[in-house]
């Protein structure tokens, strides 16, 4: 029997990566996403395309041309690579997702992730360190952040901004 995967604290949200993100970087990768209440995932945009089947909670979802939606239990948000778009949990629960996404993605999930031991929960908001360690790997795979007033015009507040 294989092992549990880690838990990744990625700046709030928390990641396992459920397929291996060796070999291949465009090949397929699964990935199991929660965001906790409160907690939000800023305006950004990459290469790579993701879709978010939801399992349980609700999400907020902001894409560039379409704006915000909510996605429930059995809904799939589909995001094409390049497209800017944004998260946010306003409820009491977390919001859990399957993610099929690429295993370079994968990869960026376990470089800017942090280790969380069993029931550990994930700091929000991110430390700076955290921060610039996100921002850093960002740059060098061509991914595009928001800045503070980009998120605010879409009705992200960040913390500290």
């Amino acid at each position: 029997m294989s092992p549990s995967p880690v838990t990744l604290d990625v700046l709030g949200p928390t990641v396992q990566v459920l397929t291996p993100i060796d070999g291949d970087p465009g090949a397929p990768c699964a990935l199991r996403g929660a965001l906790p209440p409160g907690t939000v995932v800023p305006m950004h945009a990459h290469p790579d395309p993701e879709t978010f089947v939801m399992l349980s909670g609700e999400l907020d979802g902001w894409q560039e041309q379409a704006g915000w939606g909510r996605a429930r239990p059995g809904d799939a948000v589909h995001v094409p690579g390049g497209v800017r778009h944004a998260w946010r949990n306003p409820g009491a629960e977390p919001a859990v997702s399957i993610v099929v996404t690429t295993a370079r993605m994968g990869a960026f999930f376990a470089e800017i992730g942090t280790p969380l031991a069993p029931g550990e929960r994930s700091a929000w908001p991110p430390s700076p360190a955290a921060v610039e360690r996100l921002l850093g790997a960002a740059a060098r795979l061509g991914h595009w952040n928001a800045s503070p007033a980009e998120n605010a015009a879409i009705g992200i507040v960040l913390p500290g901004a």
